[in-house]
């Protein structure tokens, strides 16, 4: 499964990377159809927040390594290379620019509604 990364990288600029999940483990039903997941991993912390029409951030990071989904409305995100991406209702983000210039986040359209989970130290995606 792709997610979209937002990270920081050399002289304090982000940008958007694609990131493989791996889905590589199976669980068969009843019948003995497989169903495909990731491993599991832990969370110290998850939040829902909502945020309003017009909310248009400066730059910030994000305050630790977290997915965001986005439950209601649409979310656009700017990193420092002044690439825009939108995230809409079931669509995730992994961000993960915990230092350098950040990003910019707006609401487009509406009020938009997040949900937030916080990753454990160290997960990487790519070895776990």
């Amino acid at each position: 499964m792709k997610i979209i990364r937002i990270c920081a990288i050399e002289g304090g600029e982000s940008r958007f990377q694609e990131v493989e999940v791996p889905i590589d483990q199976s669980r068969p039903d009843q019948g003995g159809r497989p169903s495909f997941m990731s491993k599991a991993y832990s969370s110290p912390d998850v939040r829902f927040i909502d945020l309003p029409e017009g909310i248009d951030s400066s730059w910030h990071h994000a305050p630790a390594r977290q997915i965001v989904m986005v439950l209601q409305g649409v979310l656009e995100v700017c990193t420092s290379d002044n690439q825009k991406r939108q995230w809409s209702a079931g669509e995730l983000l992994f961000a993960d620019d915990l230092t350098g210039k950040g990003h910019m986040t707006r609401t487009v359209g509406g009020a938009a509604r997040l949900l937030i989970v916080q990753l454990p130290r160290g997960l990487d995606f790519n070895n776990d």
